[in-house]
């Protein structure tokens, strides 16, 4: 039997203490979130992967507020019931403390998230963090591997593999925790400090390459389901691999409109 939903942020500690593992998918549009929607999946992350996943860019950083809007709208009306998580996207809420307020509460307005997640753990993020969990909007955190800052990071990298380097990590997530984040996601970082970090915390640690010793576990859709044969990372593991299928399928129809067999008069209307 499927465990019960994650309606609130406050279920997320609750599960943790239970020992429940949450898993989190991807999610951009309205067909992804119905097929999610029939899954037991507890967490759709509308993630600003998809300048990536979906308009092909090299990073996240062109994506926009609007179009974190346009896609998490689309998702919310698939999946009405699960738990929708939304990121913010680069230069969203870098520039003041009261835009990113302001950002913030349209695409909580305009989409129907339950939450909305931040990266980095700079003193002047983790005050915007405060300001908008005071504002009412509950915020995940993102720590390791940030790819909105992946220009300056030097690429993608895994973090945490020196002892200098995972104190910072565990000094981020303390801060980040204080600053009342509900949950904390844990790219690319070190098995065994992504661990430590999980048991160290009160909150929540969803693992995206960082180890099975995290509270939960996200992946990208298309990753999952093997849709980009090119595209196989590590830390990913395809559960299906749908791009044969996908190409096959394709073919069979064009072949069939070529040779004329399709449609057929099961396929047709007649008077």
């Amino acid at each position: 039997m499927a465990p019960a939903p994650l309606k609130y942020p406050s279920h997320w500690r609750k599960a943790k203490s239970e020992g429940r593992r949450i898993s989190m998918a991807t999610c951009y549009d309205y067909s992804m979130a119905r097929l999610l929607s029939r899954t037991d999946i507890d967490v759709l992350l509308v993630g600003d992967s998809l300048g990536m996943v979906i308009q092909g860019q090299r990073s996240t950083v062109p994506v926009t507020v609007d179009q974190m809007i346009y896609h998490a709208e689309m998702v919310r009306r698939g999946a009405p019931e699960k738990f929708l998580l939304v990121d913010m996207p680069a230069g969203s809420y870098h520039a003041s403390i009261e835009s990113a307020v302001g950002n913030a509460m349209r695409i909580m307005k305009e989409t129907g998230a339950d939450a909305l997640k931040l990266e980095g753990s700079s003193p002047y993020l983790v005050s915007v963090i405060q300001r908008l969990v005071d504002s009412g909007i509950p915020i995940m955190g993102h720590s390791g591997l940030t790819p909105q800052s992946v220009l300056t990071a030097g690429g993608y990298r895994v973090q945490g593999k020196t002892s200098d380097s995972a104190a910072l990590l565990k000094e981020a997530a303390l801060e980040l925790q204080a600053a009342g984040c509900f949950g904390l996601l844990l790219e690319l970082v070190e098995a065994n400090v992504a661990a430590e970090l999980t048991t160290t915390l009160e909150i929540p640690t969803i693992g995206i390459g960082s180890g099975p010793g995290t509270s939960g576990q996200v992946l990208v859709f298309h990753d999952l389901l093997g849709l980009d044969p090119d595209f196989t990372p590590k830390h990913t593991k395809k559960y299906a691999d749908l791009a044969p299928t996908i190409v096959d399928a394709m073919n069979r129809f064009a072949g069939e409109v070529r040779e004329g067999s399709f449609p057929s008069d099961q396929n047709s209307f007649y008077s």
